[in-house]
């Protein structure tokens, strides 16, 4: 394995596949606090050359993290279909970017070929792509799941309603969402973030949320996002939960930051199935972002791009409803403007799609980041020209609860105006009754919440 390479009169020289890795990626905040970031733009450059000729095999050879000392690891080389993974193991990462971006090439073949890739391949050819090479590959992909109902078809663009409410006011919470609702939005989840871990709160936001879906007869799904280990609890006493939620991280030491190991996720996924109140066949919802396993600690020396490539091959293990990544969350140290946002969101929702995955993007940003409200509405843009699964949406894109900006219930609804979208064909065909939707587009009881007094 070749790891230089001569541009002009210089030649660069790296120690090892996974400085080649950092070094490739486009710029990150992150990847500079850690210490792994290319020097400049002719050694970044240098490095994409480097990393464009090492083959599959070259990397599933020479593991960052190896299967016997991280579960992460062991669980994305055990997911790997042998026999796809032998008839492409020879490929270099240019010559699998050429196929993905094929016009020859379409859904059903890059989802065979995502058997046979672990993380780290998707990583490195994630990093010798541009934006408009991550949107039309992305857009190549249509994944299908299904909870109560089912999302990601081509054409729809799916929205998590995310009604939060700074005290976990059941009243509050229940007109942020009928806001929503009267705009198309929530046909992913409707998911809250609470800010008391409780069980009896927990329950208490589980059975508000799930009487309101049944007196309205809404086809959709419920979620309170608390700590999976209290999510587990309220169903177990009876709470009515759609499906179990967890944030993840691509080192096993990270997720055990967030006190979460693969048996417990395991646990989890079989206790949905068995008491929880999705009809499936999948009941998970993760949630991921770059920078995580560095911010925890436990990133390894590798760069935050593969990091959250692992994140999804630790994912698809568990066959997941939905899972996104909240991209520009966690701050400039990170993801520092938008720029870098924009590069992580279209990386995040490629690399997700790539394992399989029905990916959405929480396209948000913190006030102390150099990004605003125009800089997340690009973003949105672009994913919907992507064809990312769903968005998350919140009352006028501001989260009073978790103290950040998202899309708006308005914004999505004028990207699937945009872009000639619907929600999800059920949760479309209640909007039409509903009045809030005619004839495919938002129609005369859109934003009217009186519809649900």
């Amino acid at each position: 394995m070749k790891l230089k390479t001569t541009l002009g009169s210089k030649v660069y020289q790296f120690t090892n596949l996974k400085e080649v890795f950092a070094k490739a990626n486009e710029e990150k905040s992150g990847d500079r606090l850690a210490g792994l970031a290319a020097e400049n733009v002719q050694e970044r450059i240098a490095a994409k050359t480097v990393i464009s000729d090492i083959t599959l095999a070259d990397i599933r050879n020479t593991p960052f993290l190896p299967t016997d000392q991280d579960e992460v690891s062991a669980i994305i080389e055990g997911d790997v279909n042998e026999k796809i993974y032998s008839q492409v193991k020879n490929w270099s990462i240019a010559e699998l970017r050429e196929y993905i971006l094929s016009s020859e090439i379409g859904d059903r073949e890059l989802k065979r070929l995502s058997k046979g890739l672990n993380s780290e391949m998707i990583a490195a050819v994630t990093k010798i792509m541009s934006n408009l090479d991550l949107v039309q590959a992305g857009n190549k992909m249509e994944i299908l799941t299904t909870c109560n109902i089912t999302i990601g078809q081509k054409g729809t663009l799916s929205s998590r309603l995310q009604p939060n409410h700074p005290t976990d006011n059941v009243d509050g919470m229940i007109a942020s969402l009928k806001d929503g609702l009267s705009y198309g939005i929530g046909d992913a989840l409707i998911g809250i973030n609470p800010v008391n871990d409780s069980v009896e709160s927990v329950k208490r936001l589980l059975h508000a949320t799930n009487d309101f879906i049944q007196e309205w007869k809404i086809p959709t799904q419920n979620c309170v996002l608390a700590h999976i280990n209290t999510q587990m609890k309220a169903i177990r006493e009876g709470a009515p939960a759609d499906m179990i939620f967890q944030s993840i991280a691509g080192t096993e030491a990270a997720n055990r930051s967030f006190g979460i190991t693969a048996e417990l996720i395991a646990e989890a996924n079989e206790l949905a199935k068995r008491q929880g109140t999705g009809t499936g066949p999948q009941h998970m919802y993760f949630e991921t972002g770059q920078g995580s396993e560095l911010s925890a600690e436990a990133h390894f020396g590798i760069d935050q791009l593969t990091l959250e490539s692992r994140n999804y091959g630790f994912a698809r293990h568990y066959d997941p409803y939905i899972v996104n990544t909240v991209v520009g969350f966690i701050g400039p140290e990170y993801l520092y403007n938008s720029k870098q946002v924009i590069r992580a969101g279209l990386e995040d929702h490629f690399m997700g799609k790539m394992h399989g995955l029905p990916m959405g993007v929480d396209i948000c940003y913190t006030n102390h980041i150099k990004a605003d409200q125009n800089d997340i509405e690009d973003l949105g843009v672009l994913l919907t020209a992507a064809g990312v699964n769903f968005i998350i949406a919140t009352p006028m894109g501001d989260d009073c609860m978790l103290n950040y900006q998202s899309m708006s219930y308005h914004d999505v609804a004028t990207l699937n105006q945009l872009f000639g979208k619907t929600p999800a064909p059920a949760f479309l065909e209640w909007l039409e009754k509903m009045g809030i939707y005619e004839n495919g587009h938002l129609g005369p009881n859109a934003g009217d919440i009186s519809l649900f007094s």
